[in-house]
């Protein structure tokens, strides 16, 4: 099985969740509910449209089987075969739209989920790196969020953190 990069995405974005909770939530009706489980989604491009499956209980599966899992969602998406529940019980939603070449966007939240991380194109950009100028592959990354929940604070503590992950993968190797 080769290793996209989803799913170093996935246990980033849960690693993230783990270390910022608040955006683990939701509001039902006027009660914030505070989720304790990680079924994450990602958006899957049909001829239909996009639509998102979920994968379940990200926290206890491996990177592989991840990977498997959303080529199995992707091949039944765009074959119509993807079943309800499938589509359902998602806390948090990953869309890459770099996929189709955006460099940035803001996604569009997934209700009742409080956040969603839109990720781009990669492409290489001229930075700064110990006083000289080096060429390095960059993807910005878009976090939307319902402000009712979260403040800039934390939404900003989380994409810290899943770039720190995705920069340092060795900390999703030794995650609990």
């Amino acid at each position: 099985m080769k290793l996209g990069f989803m799913s170093f995405f996935i246990k980033a974005v849960v690693s993230a969740l783990r270390a910022v909770p608040i955006i683990n939530s939701r509001i039902e009706d006027d009660e914030l509910i505070q989720n304790h489980f990680y079924n994450i989604g990602v958006a899957v491009g049909t001829e239909r449209g996009l639509i998102v499956p979920v994968l379940r209980d990200c926290e206890q599966r491996s990177f592989a089987d991840l990977e498997r899992e959303l080529l199995s969602f992707a091949m039944k998406a765009r074959s119509g075969e993807i079943a309800l529940e499938d589509l359902q019980n998602g806390i948090f939603t990953i869309s890459n739209g770099g996929v189709y070449g955006s460099l940035l966007s803001t996604p569009i939240l997934n209700p009742p989920q409080s956040a969603i991380l839109g990720m781009h194109k990669i492409q290489e950009r001229v930075t700064a790196l110990q006083g000289r100028m080096v060429v390095r592959p960059m993807m910005y990354l878009a976090l939307s969020y319902d402000h009712r929940i979260i403040d800039g604070r934390e939404a900003v503590t989380f994409l810290v953190h899943i770039k720190d992950c995705v920069e340092n993968p060795t900390r999703l190797l030794v995650m609990p």
